[in-house]
């Protein structure tokens, strides 16, 4: 029990120090990627870390969906709003996807004919 203790407080001190060091230094990164970022050299540096952070990782991976739960009780909240805009929101995600979609394949085979290295063509 004081191993998965432990490691859920490394989990939230490297959370913590990430966001902190993102608020001080003003990096342009999420405080969340310096956060894991630190865990990643904290586990390079003290590998015996590694089985109790396993085994609280597997139970809050197995255990997901229920931070999902305020999500959802928000969007059965607002009902009358979702039935009366409801259509459009759909149609206004899907286009946005597909549109999304679209650039990034567009933008990314720019890339590779800009930048890949001429392979025998």
């Amino acid at each position: 029990m004081a191993g998965m203790l432990r490691a859920i407080f490394l989990l939230l001190a490297c959370q913590l120090a990430g966001e902190a060091l993102h608020r001080l230094t003003g990096l342009p990164l999420p405080g969340t990627v310096i956060g894991m970022v630190s865990l990643v050299a904290w586990l390079a540096l003290v590998p015996r870390e590694r089985p109790a952070l396993s085994a609280v990782t597997a139970w809050l991976t197995a255990h997901l969906a229920v931070m999902f739960v305020p999500a959802a009780v928000g969007l059965v909240e607002e009902g009358p709003v979702l039935s009366r805009y409801g259509a459009g929101l759909i149609v206004a995600t899907t286009l946005s996807t597909v549109l999304t979609l679209v650039v990034t394949a567009l933008v990314f085979r720019w890339a590779l004919q800009r930048y890949a290295p001429e392979s025998g063509r």
